[in-house]
């Protein structure tokens, strides 16, 4: 695998992975458009592992305060509203409908379900359904105006992500204003409730690696830049959606997610009709 395909790589998946606009997508469409191989469930690995290390570093101080309270300790950090003790179990809660359809159905987002028509029209929906919960969503200021209920339901959008195209970001935010989060409160606690399923993913797929001989020694490298590129871009990505959140709604997502739908099934039925 050429460096600069790693690198490339590695920096659309810090960008996509926590803007609302499915990682998966771009990472499927982009690489065939322009005739890339496909890298293999090495640098998979890589990907997942570079923007895993972008949500554990950016909210380091963040999981101590979460944990820390969440497990009896009296910790306030810098975030006034993560000091309920509820909001560890709220990600526990949270994960658990991910990590089930994960594990049933994950072989049909790997294989049927990665197809431009999927991805195209699950672009398309999640953006209408995005645009319309961040337009009519009342606002509780905070996550520690959260509920069992509100983690619940978002953790069953977070299962939905399963479907190339939806976005884990995009879904959870997007449940979390239809349940009347903040913008800025939802996409915290969608990076927060990612990092668990991101983490077993990455987890299932190095064992998978293991059994099939390991990462070749000609993706050392590859690897190790497909890491550095995620976690670097993944972290300044986070930092400047959380702060473009607190004075700017999420239209521009919702224009981008529809317009790029369209053409992403305009692209299926053109490689269909053997355009």
């Amino acid at each position: 695998m050429p460096l600069y395909q790693a690198i490339i790589l590695g920096i659309i998946q810090g960008l996509t992975e926590f803007l609302p606009v499915s990682s998966t997508a771009h990472l499927t469409v982009i690489p065939r458009l322009v005739g890339w191989n496909d890298p293999g469930l090495g640098f998979d690995i890589a990907l997942h592992a570079g923007t895993l290390a972008a949500i554990l570093i950016y909210f380091f101080r963040d999981w101590i305060q979460v944990i820390a309270n969440g497990l009896g300790f009296a910790y306030r950090g810098t975030r006034p509203d993560e000091t309920s003790r509820k909001l560890l179990w709220f990600l526990v809660v949270g994960t658990i409908p991910a990590a089930v359809v994960g594990a049933k159905f994950n072989h049909y987002a790997e294989g049927p379900w990665r197809n431009f028509f999927v991805i195209g029209i699950a672009m398309i929906v999640i953006g209408l359904l995005m645009g319309i919960a961040d337009r009519f969503g009342k606002e509780k200021n905070g996550l520690d105006q959260m509920s069992w209920w509100d983690a619940i339901i978002i953790g069953i959008a977070q299962a939905l992500a399963l479907v190339p195209g939806v976005s884990r970001s995009g879904i959870t935010i997007t449940a979390a204003r239809f349940r009347r989060l903040d913008r800025e409160a939802s996409a915290r606690f969608s990076f927060l409730l990612s990092a668990p399923v991101i983490a077993g993913a990455a987890a299932k797929d190095a064992l998978d690696l293991r059994k099939n001989g390991g990462l070749p020694q000609d993706m050392q490298l590859p690897w190790a830049l497909g890491i550095l590129t995620s976690a670097v871009v993944g972290i300044l990505v986070i930092a400047f959606f959380l702060k473009y959140l607190r004075r700017h709604n999420l239209n521009i997502f919702v224009w981008y997610r529809v317009i790029s739908g369209i053409i992403v099934i305009a692209l299926a039925v053109f490689f269909r009709t053997g355009g």
